[in-house]
């Protein structure tokens, strides 16, 4: 057998073999470039580009100027103001908290962490109505924490201050949820490695870490935006729901539904979605801008 090439563990190539061009690809988890396509355009359209082509149809009913004339109604304009600036509010907030507790969850070892792990997704499983009643109880006058606050002349429940913490509540769990697996994944060699360069601590917290978290930051941040601008159950309990002072804009399109005003009440929510579209887009690019400095450092 001695001096004839060894075929044993040589792949045999067939004749006129042709090598598949890589963007075609010949393997797929799921077979069916086609009929996955079909199925991911046919749920996309019946759950979310049909109805809101609906909702978007149906405020036409009255013309433009019935549109506008919901457009600049002082009440619904008050409404959407409270719904988005508090939920911007309680977002930032949110960021800052959410981003200690899954530091602390992540990276120090203490009695009772894995209960306090388990309890950031409570508001997840927690009904709103009854997350509105517990909060309304607490921070109303008669509340342990109201009757502290109030001789004060500080009124949490009924008050936008009270929306503000309904919306922190419910908020919390997007950021920690989305912060939390990136820092149990960052590598300790990369701090080491900056301290032994000479950085401080907050060096390496600034130009290391924060680069690293902030497309998570941003997409925990509007989760909890996304959540707290539609959010109703948890709200309407401790909000006082007073036209001027405390109504949201979802318990308006709930009032004007009450009414009969379809087209009105569908108006309410066509401008809630354009504003909503134009701030998930400019968050979209930030966490693409933030995405690329974290790839190119």
């Amino acid at each position: 057998m001695t001096g004839q090439p060894d075929t044993a563990t040589e792949p045999v190539i067939p004749d006129h073999f042709q090598a598949p061009h890589p963007a075609s690809g010949t393997t797929h988890v799921l077979p069916g470039f086609k009929v996955t396509l079909g199925i991911t355009l046919f749920f996309l359209s019946a759950i979310v580009i049909i109805p809101l082509a609906a909702l978007v149809a149906r405020p036409w009913e009255h013309g433009l100027q019935g549109f506008l004339f919901v457009l600049t109604d002082e009440r619904v304009l008050h409404a959407l103001g409270l719904s988005f600036f508090t939920a911007l509010a309680a977002a930032v907030v949110n960021v800052f908290a959410g981003l200690i507790v899954a530091w602390s969850l992540t990276r120090y070892n203490f009695p009772g962490r894995k209960l306090l792990d388990a309890l950031i997704d409570l508001p997840f499983a927690l009904p709103t109505a009854v997350a509105g009643i517990a909060l309304s109880s607490l921070y109303a006058s008669t509340g342990w924490v109201g009757s502290l606050t109030e001789p004060f002349g500080l009124k949490i429940a009924y008050t936008p201050i009270g929306i503000f913490l309904a919306l922190t509540f419910i908020g919390l769990p997007f950021v920690v949820r989305s912060v939390q697996p990136v820092l149990a994944e960052f590598e300790s060699e990369i701090e080491e490695a900056a301290e032994t360069l000479g950085a401080n601590a907050v060096q390496t917290t600034l130009r290391v870490i924060l680069p690293a978290l902030m497309p998570s930051l941003v997409t925990g941040f509007s989760l909890a935006l996304a959540r707290g601008v539609g959010e109703y159950g948890s709200v309407i309990f401790i909000a006082g729901n007073m036209p001027y002072i405390s109504e949201i804009a979802p318990l308006l399109i709930v009032i004007k539904l009450q009414e009969y005003d379809y087209a009105g009440a569908a108006a309410v929510g066509v401008i809630m979605l354009a504003i909503s579209l134009v701030i998930l887009l400019f968050l979209n690019i930030a966490q693409r801008f933030f995405a690329n400095i974290g790839s190119a450092k």
